[in-house]
């Protein structure tokens, strides 16, 4: 019993369809654990909304070169993000430094700015 080439694209289809809802659950959980909503992290990324909501239920398919951008926003390797083992970021609790900078990471451009400049004018008073 042999395949043609109709059953053979209908089952890579499907196994993109599988692989990508699976990768937008991934995302979803990931956003969360940051305590971001959708619009933030479409605006850490330059993107919209609607692009990460698509990706989360696994509508659109997210671009390879987008990978290591999401990523990084959302404090996984690249491996992580795709579910491969060994991939996922160190765990544990999150260093408080850390997680200010998070926050102001999510800030409205103008507040980071302003933060920034702040942090600056300390680090040049105790040099």
């Amino acid at each position: 019993m042999s395949a043609s080439i109709n059953d053979f694209v209908s089952v890579m289809k499907n196994g993109d369809t599988d692989f990508f809802k699976q990768l937008g659950q991934q995302i979803t959980r990931l956003r969360k654990e940051h305590g971001l909503t959708q619009a933030q992290l479409a605006e850490m990324l330059g993107a919209h909304q609607q692009v990460i909501a698509s990706y989360e239920v696994g509508r659109r398919r997210v671009p390879v070169s987008f990978l290591p951008s999401l990523a990084k926003a959302l404090g996984v390797s690249v491996e992580g993000l795709l579910g491969l083992q060994n991939g996922a970021a160190k765990r544990g609790p999150t260093p408080k430094l850390q997680q200010q900078v998070e926050q102001i990471s999510r800030l409205p451009r103008s507040r980071q700015r302003f933060v920034s400049d702040l942090l600056k004018t300390v680090l040049q008073q105790a040099a």
